[in-house]
């Protein structure tokens, strides 16, 4: 396995720094169209925002180049001056071309991702005030935390009241607690207890990571469930491979980080079975197919579900020694290089559908297709195992 240091600086990377800085009202355009037209009065998402923080500052900290740094810099300004609430507290979901907020629910998910951003940017350039704004974001997340019930509460308004419509997106259940937000405030935390050694986030950390065995975690399938009622009853029956794969490496790094010998065995044997469990979703057209739900499958082959698998089954091959992970890696891999990167106007189409046809729907750049996961599996690949 190779092309990763190629694939990163010179498609993904450079897509980025080429097509979407704004340079006439700051940060990051918010959209190009699956017909490579950009939108430049597209409003701009907090998630794509720190997202691009946390992939520059990642590659600047990986690779040194200078050109990394000054994007890093670019989305930290744009976001602290823009997307945070300096009254109620937390990031907005979206502002508008000129940086006035136009939705000003308040994510936990969006925070995680802030925090993730900010703690990356000062493991990239030892920023003080980057690293107080993630502890501010990890204190801000723990208020979001069921004391009664444990978990993190899913959305509230500006003034953090509870919100009658909490989903993330038109495809997500309207419920209190989700997986993927259990996810993505586990992936932050993580980060945050790599620079800042704090005893109230290494009890959160832990407790999450309790969570996913406990709550999250179907003991018998050992695929994640997906949203849950305030009281965790079951409220969705779909499989979801690519964040079980997903979650799969990142509950490995959380324990890794945290250098608990007894619960880094114990996680280890089961970030295998979950990996285990999201190799049903590998396709045999090749790539990774997205969900299923009961009977009926949708083989749709997302571009963040491939870059996942890659890192989540060389984790698996890591922690096993089994080469039958390493394959399923090597051939998603090969799935990417043929099907996914678009060679002609750069990154990667959003996904290719069930019949193998470009998806032609969905945008290049926007709201949810940012530089983040294609761009972590590549680091992930050139730090970890040592792939360029």
């Amino acid at each position: 396995m190779n092309g990763f240091k190629k694939e990163l600086t010179d498609n993904i990377l450079t897509f980025w720094m080429d097509k979407m800085q704004d340079n006439m009202h700051g940060g990051f355009y918010g959209r190009i169209d699956s017909n490579n037209k950009l939108h430049p009065k597209a409003d701009k998402g907090a998630i794509l925002n720190a997202r691009i923080l946390w992939t520059f500052s990642a590659a600047y900290r990986i690779l040194g180049s200078e050109e990394y740094l000054k994007i890093a810099q670019c989305a930290f300004d744009y976001i602290t001056k823009y997307f945070i609430d300096r009254v109620h507290g937390g990031a907005y979901w979206a502002v508008d071309y000129l940086g006035n907020p136009v939705n000003t629910k308040k994510q936990t998910y969006v925070q995680g991702f802030m925090l993730y951003g900010f703690s990356e940017f000062y493991r990239a350039t030892k920023n003080e005030q980057a690293l107080e704004l993630a502890i501010d974001f990890f204190h801000l997340i723990e208020k979001c935390y069921d004391e009664k019930l444990g978990g993190y509460f899913e959305a509230f308004t500006k003034e953090w009241l509870p919100l009658d419509d909490m989903r993330l997106s038109e495809k997500d259940e309207n419920e209190k607690k989700t997986m993927n937000t259990h996810l993505h405030v586990l992936e932050p935390y993580t980060n945050l207890y790599r620079i800042w050694k704090n005893e109230k986030l290494e009890q959160a950390l832990k407790r999450l990571i309790n969570i996913f065995e406990k709550r999250i975690l179907d003991s018998k399938t050992h695929h994640l469930n997906l949203f849950f009622d305030e009281e965790w009853n079951i409220k969705s029956t779909a499989i979801s491979y690519g964040h079980d794969i997903e979650a799969s490496w990142l509950l490995f790094e959380a324990v890794e980080v945290l250098d608990d010998l007894k619960v880094r065995e114990d996680i280890k044997l089961l970030s295998i079975k979950i990996a285990d469990a999201a190799a049903e979703g590998i396709s045999a057209e090749r790539g990774m197919i997205y969900e299923k739900n009961g009977k009926k499958i949708d083989k749709e082959r997302h571009w963040w579900v491939q870059a996942e698998a890659v890192v989540g089954f060389m984790y698996a091959y890591k922690n096993s020694g089994n080469i039958k992970y390493k394959q399923y890696a090597e051939q998603i891999w090969t799935y990417i290089k043929e099907q996914m990167i678009d060679e002609k106007a750069g990154e990667w189409y959003w996904s290719r559908l069930a019949d193998g046809s470009i998806n032609q729907q969905d945008d290049k750049a926007g709201f949810w297709k940012c530089p983040y996961h294609n761009g972590r599996m590549c680091m992930e690949m050139i730090e970890n195992f040592n792939l360029v």
